[in-house]
C-alpha cells in the first residue's frame, strides 16, 4: 500500500512558465513568455568561465562564495550605492535569486508568522512562505499604475507580521519605487520587529535617467534587509543560477543556516567568471539599462502597429499589453490562443495574483530578446 500524501503545497502545480513554454514549443510559437534572453553571454565572461574550470577550480566554493568574488560585490555595490558591505560577515553567494528568497524567508519566518506580499508578485514567494508554516498577507498593487497603496500595507500589518516583501523593478509590471516609496517603508517599519526582502534582481534594468532606489541606499532599512541580486539577470546567463544575498551580519549568520544545509556552496567556476567580469568590465552593468531601453521602445514601437495597447516600462525587460480590443477571453485562456492560433507565447498576469482585478485584460511580454525574434513576433500579432 502506497502511503498517503498529504501535500505540503496544495496550491502549486506546474508553474505558467513552465505550462507556456512547454505550449510553445508543440506550436512553434515565437516565445515571448519566460523571462530568458536568446542572445549570447558576454564573451569576457564565457573565456572567463573557461579559464576557471582549466585552471582547475571544479571542487566545492567556500559555503559564503569565493573570496574575490565577495570582494568584487562589495566594490560594486559601493560604487552603485554608496555602501560596502562585509565581505565575510554581510555578502553570501547564492544559488540564484530563488534560492536567496528561499533562504531570507526561512532564516527570519516562523510557523504561524505573517508576510506581507504586494501583488501581483513573482510565484516562488508565496510557496516558501508556506513550507516555512506561515502565511501570506496579499496586498494588491494599483491595477493601472502597479504602486503601493502604503496605506493599505499599513493596515495588513498585525502583531503576527515578521516580513515585508517588495520588488523593483517590478516583474511583471516593470514599475519602479521612488526615494519617496523608500522612505515611507521606513516609516512603516520604524520601531517594529519586521524584516523587508528587498528583491532587486532587475537593479540594472532601469530606464529614462531614473535612479534604482535600492533598500541599500538607506541605513535605516539596511539595519533589517535582506537585498536579493541576480547574475543572470545581469548577464544573460539565466541557466548558471548565481545570485546573492547582501544582509547584515545577525541576518547573515541566518540566511547563511539556511544556505549551508539547502545548496551549501553555489557553481565554483561561474563564481570567479563573474569576480573577473565584476573587476574588469563595469560598464556592462552600467550600460545595461541604455542596452534594453533601446530593446523596450524598439518593441513597444512595433506593438503600436498592432491591437495591443503597450503599457509603461520603467524597468525591467518585460512588457505589459492590454489585449481588450483583441479578446475577452480572460488572460489565461488568451494566452492559450494566442500561443496555439497566432504563434506567439505571452504570460497571463493572473497567477501572479491572490485576486486578479476583475476584467483585467494584461499579459506579459519579455523582450529580452534578439530583434528577429522580436521582429517574428511582431509579424504574428500584426495579423490579430
Amino acid at each position: 500500500m502506497i502511503p498517503h500524501i498529504e501535500t505540503k503545497l496544495p496550491k502549486v502545480g506546474t508553474t505558467i512558465f513552465t505550462t507556456m513554454s512547454q505550449l510553445a514549443a508543440e506550436h512553434g510559437a515565437v516565445n515571448l513568455g519566460q523571462g530568458f534572453p536568446d542572445f549570447s553571454v558576454p564573451g569576457r565572461l564565457v573565456d572567463a568561465l573557461d579559464r576557471a574550470m582549466r585552471d582547475g577550480h571544479n571542487q566545492y566554493a567556500p559555503m559564503t562564495g569565493v573570496p574575490s568574488l565577495r570582494q568584487a560585490i562589495a566594490a560594486k555595490t559601493q560604487r552603485v550605492y554608496g555602501h560596502r558591505p562585509d565581505i565575510d560577515t554581510e555578502i553570501t553567494v547564492t544559488s540564484g535569486a530563488t534560492e536567496a528568497i528561499f533562504n531570507a524567508i526561512h532564516a527570519v519566518v516562523r510557523a504561524g508568522d505573517e508576510v506581507i506580499v504586494l501583488d501581483p508578485a513573482y510565484d516562488c514567494y508565496e510557496p516558501a512562505i508556506d513550507l516555512a508554516g506561515a502565511r501570506a498577507v496579499h496586498v494588491a498593487l494599483d491595477p493601472v499604475t502597479f504602486a503601493p497603496d502604503w496605506q493599505r500595507v499599513k493596515d495588513a500589518i498585525s502583531p503576527k507580521t515578521r516580513m515585508l516583501m517588495i520588488n523593483s523593478p517590478h516583474n511583471p509590471s516593470g514599475a519602479m519605487l521612488s526615494a519617496a516609496d523608500m522612505e515611507t517603508v521606513a516609516d512603516l517599519l520604524r520601531d517594529t520587529g519586521i524584516f523587508l526582502l528587498s528583491d532587486e534582481v532587475y537593479e540594472h534594468i532601469v530606464f529614462d535617467g531614473a535612479r534604482h532606489e535600492s533598500a541599500l541606499r538607506y541605513p535605516e532599512l539596511r539595519e533589517r534587509a535582506f537585498v536579493i541580486s541576480s547574475f543572470g539577470k545581469t548577464y544573460h546567463c539565466t541557466g548558471w543560477k548565481v545570485g546573492y544575498c547582501i544582509a547584515p551580519p545577525a541576518l547573515s549568520a541566518e540566511f547563511r543556516k539556511v544556505h549551508q544545509y539547502n545548496v551549501f556552496c553555489t557553481f565554483a567556476p561561474a563564481q570567479h567568471a563573474f569576480a573577473d567580469m565584476l573587476d574588469a568590465d563595469p560598464e556592462h552593468y552600467e550600460q545595461l539599462g541604455a542596452f534594453y531601453e533601446a530593446k523596450r521602445d524598439r518593441f513597444r514601437e512595433q506593438l503600436l502597429g498592432t491591437k495591443l495597447k503597450p503599457l509603461p516600462v520603467p524597468g525591467g525587460y518585460f512588457q505589459l499589453a492590454d489585449y481588450s480590443a483583441v479578446s475577452d477571453l480572460d488572460d489565461l485562456a488568451f494566452c492559450r490562443w494566442l500561443t496555439m492560433e497566432k504563434g506567439v507565447t505571452a504570460i497571463p498576469l493572473s497567477p501572479f495574483y491572490e485576486s486578479p482585478p476583475p476584467g483585467q485584460r494584461l499579459v506579459r511580454l519579455c523582450f529580452a530578446k534578439n530583434d528577429a525574434t522580436l521582429d517574428a513576433a511582431i509579424e504574428r500579432l500584426q495579423k490579430l
